[in-house]
Formats: C-alpha cells, structure tokens, sequence
C-alpha cells in the first residue's frame, strides 16, 4: 500500500491493545503530552506525525534492505503499536502516573519499547517504569542537559527530568549525554550532573563521523536511549520546541546510535521534542521517523 494511503500505524505496524495479550520484538507507544515546555508548543502532535511518516518506511516481510551497513534491517521481527496513552490534559501528576502505567504494560509484551513523545518532561515517568534494571544507564542525545532542578517555579518541566530520575531511581547509575551546546545552559545543573559523574559531551566533540574521541559512551551495559531531535542541527530539523544552532548531522546520530546498540543491551528507546507544526515542509517528521526505523533495525540487529 502506497504511504499516502491507509490507516497510519509506526510503519505500518499490526495495531494492538493493551488490554489483549500478546507479545512482539517491539512495540511502539504515543505519548502525546507537551504541557511541560517552555517554548513554543506542538510537541503533542509528534506521535500521528510520526505514524504518518513512518509509512514511508513500512517494513515488509523481507525487511529493509540498508544501503549503509549491506544488511537487511528487521527481517523476522515483530512490531506493532499500541496507540496512544491516554492522557488528561491539565493534570500533570495524574498523566505521570498513566504514561508509567502504560510503559511498564509495554515493557511486559516486548523485548524493546519505543516510546513516541512530547515533550521531554514525559522520560521521567517512562523511566521510572524500568525502576527494577539494575544498574541502569541511560544515553541522552540533546542539545540541552534537562537536569535543571526548578525552572520558573515547577520541578517537573521539560528541563527537568534527568534531575528527578536520579534523584528517585537508585538503580540509575550514569547518563551520558551527547550534543550539548548553546548560551542558555544552566550552571547548576552542569555542576550537580558532573558531581554525580555524569558524561557530558558537547557537540564540537562529535567528530564528523560519530565518533567521540577522548569521550565514551557505555559498554556491556542495560541502556535506556533517549533522543530529543533538538540533538540536530536546525537545518536538518527545525520542527522542534528550541532549536540550538551547530547541531549533529543525520551520519552523526545514526553512528552514535549504532555504537551504543554495538556494545550494549538497549531496553527501552525514547524520541522526544518534535514539533511537526514548526515545519511546513514535515521534513523533520520524516527525518525522524527514519531515524527511529533505523534504530529498531539496528537494536534488534
């Protein structure tokens, strides 16, 4: 079926339901909140603009022939999607407690959970749905650190959720995060994500092919990869809350994605941030979304 036409399911996906039984390599999760941003607004739409554009890159039974890696991506594996959690729309204590809900019913019925969201507040409770991994770390693509503790009164605004992950999850032991830049970070924050020994990489440290140098990302460990899209730079998508000037590239995500799904057991994925609105074009949506079918084939490698 042609990607213009049929019902949008994340690549054409078999829809399900969280209230049948079933199980799949992975599955995929809207979560269509963005109450928590601080700029400009839009980020609620991202999960149907995602589905949408993921049908250009529905995976047929023989998978997907990569021209990159001279491999067939997601041939044999299973993948469905189960909708959207649903959400209310000013109360924000109550949407945690569902999208958590909703994260751990998922995590039950597949090997790797692709949480489509929103803004970044919503990685706080999906993270706090794998409280029981031990030794969990997670790798953060982001322009920013969101590890602001309060940001104009509130705790729980999208620059915040990294601070209170750490702050509730013991068994979070490290994040790295990758393309930091920008003139509006906040210096506490820096200082209290270094005193815990958190990784911060600026983006002038990616080189051009993804590597990163004297930097390292995890090895042999369970990781939770978060991926705000604001990690590229504008002209590749612009459809985002708050864009950063002299951002990755496509190549450079792509390989920092495919060296930490090398070297260690990626357990849960999230893709915050994308403002489909903010671009005419919805050329970031369709950027994105190939980035996430990409990140299924590689995890599921």
């Amino acid at each position: 079926m042609l990607s213009y036409a049929g019902i949008s399911t994340f690549a054409r996906a078999p829809l399900a339901s969280l209230d049948e039984e079933w199980r799949a390599d992975a599955a995929v999760l809207g979560i269509p909140y963005d109450i928590a941003l601080g700029f400009r607004p839009g980020a609620r739409f991202a999960p149907r603009a995602l589905r949408d554009a993921s049908l250009r890159y529905a995976v047929p039974p023989e998978g997907l022939w990569d021209w990159h890696t001279q491999t067939t991506l997601l041939q044999g594996r299973t993948l469905r999607d189960v909708g959207d959690v649903d959400l209310p729309s000013l109360e924000p204590q109550l949407a945690q407690a569902r999208i958590q809900a909703a994260a751990r019913d998922v995590r039950a019925r597949c090997q790797v959970p692709l949480f489509l969201g929103g803004d970044h507040s919503v990685s706080y409770p999906l993270l706090c749905a794998f409280d029981d991994v031990e030794d969990l770390h997670v790798v953060q693509l982001d322009a920013h650190l969101d590890f602001t503790d309060v940001r104009d009164g509130t705790r729980w605004s999208n620059s915040s959720p990294f601070r209170r992950a750490t702050e509730e999850m013991p068994n979070l032991s490290h994040i790295t995060t990758v393309g930091l830049r920008g003139l509006r970070s906040d210096r506490e924050a820096v200082t209290a994500a270094r005193a815990r020994g958190h990784t911060l990489v600026h983006a002038d440290s990616v080189a051009a092919d993804g590597s990163l140098g004297t930097h390292t990302l995890p090895r042999g460990k369970s990781v939770y990869l978060s991926i705000d899209v604001d990690v590229f730079d504008p002209s590749i998508v612009s459809g985002t809350s708050s864009p950063e000037v002299d951002g990755l590239t496509y190549r450079q995500v792509a390989a920092l994605i495919r060296e930490t799904a090398a070297h260690n057991t990626i357990i849960g994925i999230d893709c915050m941030e994308l403002s489909p609105a903010l671009d005419s074009s919805q050329l970031s949506a369709l950027v994105v979304a190939r980035l996430l079918v990409e990140t299924l084939g590689v995890v599921l490698r």
